[in-house]
């Protein structure tokens, strides 16, 4: 067999298992996206401004106080986001770690998909590797009645040689206040009836801060519309909003936002 052959061969097998990636730089990115395997820097980072989400005042300030304690080095705690969908939860995170950076406070964002949680120890030791601050991100957490992935995450949150380091804090996001989904049949199992509610409830209790994040009413829908139109130097009809969110069966921040994307377009304008 000659040399051309080999390495072709040899290229073959590269492009089927390829080398792992180099280490990213965590001293450097403003975010990153961890795949189970490793940690991959996100050079174009662009949360939407503190200042535009408008309607979850107390919630937004909360957090943006608890992840400058965590960039200063202080006690801070990890933090359940839950409420309805497209009310904020997931723009607030990525909104208050922005703003930290903008004002200079050296904090790093860290997504994770949610089908990677067994891999999350390998992540805490990597993260040892630095002593930057770092917000872990779960979005849309949620856990089938089995429990086991639930009662994998408590562990790493309660403590011992697999929890997350010091410096690093678990913001998660769900539907659900109790993250695990909870059903009447539960009050009638016969085995320890109230051992698997609060199995399934515990989890929820492990996270120091819990936010709450509610469906609006129709003033709060239009001020956030209004905020979103001011900031892009759009005029906009408030009945036409209204509409759009009705068309939709739903107010929220992302209905808001997506019918600001709708204005925009109609005026040739890019957001």
């Amino acid at each position: 067999m000659n040399d051309a052959i080999l390495t072709r061969i040899a290229e073959a097998l590269e492009r089927l298992a390829p080398p792992p990636a180099a280490p990213a730089d965590l001293s450097a990115a403003p975010a990153y996206v961890w795949d189970g395997r490793s940690i991959r820097a996100v050079e174009a980072f662009a949360p939407v401004d503190y200042a535009l989400l408008t309607g979850i005042d107390a919630q937004k300030e909360a957090l943006l106080e608890n992840t400058r304690r965590l960039a200063a080095g202080h006690a801070a705690h990890d933090v359940l986001l839950w409420g309805a969908r497209g009310t904020g939860k997931s723009a607030v995170v990525a909104s208050a770690v922005g703003e930290l950076q903008r004002q200079g406070r050296d904090i790093a964002l860290l997504q994770c998909a949610i089908d990677e949680l067994a891999s999350l120890p390998a992540l805490f030791s990597a993260l040892r590797a630095t002593t930057r601050p770092f917000i872990l991100f779960l979005d849309d957490l949620g856990f089938d009645d089995s429990g086991a992935d639930a009662r994998a995450l408590r562990s790493l949150l309660q403590g011992g040689t697999a929890a997350r380091p010091a410096h690093v804090r678990l913001y998660v996001t769900s539907n659900r206040r109790h993250i695990v989904p909870r059903h009447m049949a539960e009050q009638d199992d016969p085995i320890n009836p109230r051992d698997v509610v609060d199995d399934k409830m515990a989890l929820s209790d492990r996270f120091g801060l819990s936010l709450g994040f509610h469906a609006m009413d129709q003033d709060a829908y239009v001020a956030i519309v209004r905020g979103y139109a001011d900031s892009l130097g759009l005029d906009f009809d408030p009945l036409e909003a209204i509409r759009w969110s009705t068309q939709r069966g739903s107010r929220s921040g992302r209905v808001a936002w997506q019918y600001v994307v709708e204005l925009a377009g109609r005026n040739g304008r890019a957001v």
